[in-house]
């Protein structure tokens, strides 16, 4: 069996053997979680030739030094209050109009498709990302007045020459984890039918642990095919660790100090340390709700109906063994409109495509982060906000939650507000 094989296989046999929820595992799967766990809070250090901790491997260049520091609580990140701010639990992604081998964003020289702010003793940062935001004034047809931010960036202080004409840019906060291994068990072929039936579209993205295309299920335009790619391809963009699936560091041929940084055994992340990271986020349960019983929660939750938003944000799926879990998402891409647009495709995801964020969770994000932003880039401070960005496909949800009483809209934010 090769490395790459044992790494999935291993891992498949690890955490696919019955257990549905974190209440369910096995003591092996709770074992592995919980070295996950600290391989997640894990603060990691550049590779030194002089001494070792066991957690060595970050950079040379990278955005943040350990994965809790974005995913907060193993929650959502946010956006910056003002441009002097360092951005923190938000990235930017970068590429070129085109596409790759495998067909998906394609990399700017120089900087490839993430731009890394940070970097070890020795070695250039690539740049700085600088988020503003102008304010878009709106009137509900009540008369309510609600201020919409527009997130506007720059770069400062770039190493390596401009980024070049026609690159596109996106700013992505960090997404919530817990319930993601229960997603993933959401069968594909339920995903494809929901799909067929006209309620949106699947990606088709390159999965390095196959060497083939698979539906994309995890990314803010469904970009990432399964936890574990999702996983290594973070722990290398974010933190320039190595895994057997990123094998090479992300130094770009411009950055020759960079690829002149000294590194320990590679990869950073071995299979077991793989899967044990995989093995923590995957057995994050699912949130609860709270106040179902609350009227003011059941009047909110059949005005979301009502609304049409189900017909995207799907309540619930069924998955092993006859469990039912309740993420409110179909996992699948809907065009939002020129107003979420950020211009930049990803595999079959077009300029104005996004996968529908689950809303588990959403009631207590701000409880976990109270820097938790709305929509893919934090640009929403609160639920009103993210449905009033909606267009494209949701604009007539939109349309009606505007034209809402304030006790209506009161009413669905309780509804929110408990998942």
């Amino acid at each position: 069996m090769s490395f790459k094989e044992y790494v999935t296989y291993g891992l498949a046999a690890l955490l696919l053997g019955g257990a549905a929820s974190a209440a369910d595992l096995t003591p092996a799967q709770k074992e592995a979680a919980d070295r996950g766990r600290v391989l997640f809070t894990q603060v990691w250090v550049p590779a030194s030739p002089h001494a070792a901790h066991g957690f060595e491997g970050l950079g040379p260049v990278f955005n943040d030094t350990a994965c809790s520091n974005c995913h907060v609580g193993n929650g959502r990140g946010g956006a910056p209050d003002g441009p002097d701010q360092h951005l923190r639990g938000m990235l930017v992604r970068l590429s070129l109009p085109g596409q790759d081998e495998h067909g998906g964003p394609l990399p700017v020289p120089n900087y490839g498709d993430q731009l890394n702010d940070r970097a070890i003793a020795g070695v250039a940062a690539e740049g700085r990302a600088v988020i503003s935001f102008r304010d878009e004034p709106i009137t509900l047809a009540d008369g309510t007045e609600i201020t919409l931010r527009a997130p506007q960036i720059a770069f400062e202080d770039l190493a390596f020459g401009p980024l070049g004409d026609g690159v596109m840019t996106s700013a992505r906060i960090a997404q919530p984890l817990f319930g993601a291994g229960l997603l993933e068990a959401v069968p594909e072929s339920d995903i494809l039918a929901y799909a067929g039936q006209g309620h949106g579209r699947a990606n088709r993205v390159w999965d390095p642990s196959t060497g083939d295309m698979a539906l994309g299920r995890f990314g803010w335009k469904a970009n990432q095919p399964s936890l574990m790619v999702q996983d290594a391809s973070a722990a290398l963009g974010d933190m320039g660790l190595t895994s057997v699936f990123f094998p090479d560091k992300n130094c770009q041929p411009a950055q020759t100090y960079c690829a002149a940084a000294f590194r320990g055994p590679q990869p950073d992340l071995d299979a077991r340390r793989l899967q044990d990271l995989t093995a923590y986020v995957t057995a994050l349960d699912e949130p609860k709700r709270r106040n179902t019983k609350d009227s003011a929660v059941k009047k909110g939750e059949a005005l979301f109906s009502k609304l049409g938003c189900p017909q995207c944000h799907k309540p619930d799926w069924r998955i092993q063994a006859g469990q039912v879990i309740h993420p409110y998402s179909d996992l699948l891409l809907h065009d939002m409109g020129p107003g979420l647009a950020d211009g930049r495709p990803d595999f079959a995801a077009g300029p104005s495509d996004w996968r529908t964020a689950p809303l588990w969770g959403l009631g207590q994000a701000r409880t976990i982060n109270s820097q938790a932003g709305y929509l893919h880039d934090g640009r929403a401070r609160s639920f009103a906000e993210a449905i009033l960005w909606h267009g494209g496909e949701a604009q007539a949800a939109r349309d009606a939650f505007a034209g809402l009483s304030a006790t209506d809209r009161d009413a669905l934010m309780s509804f929110l507000g408990s998942l």
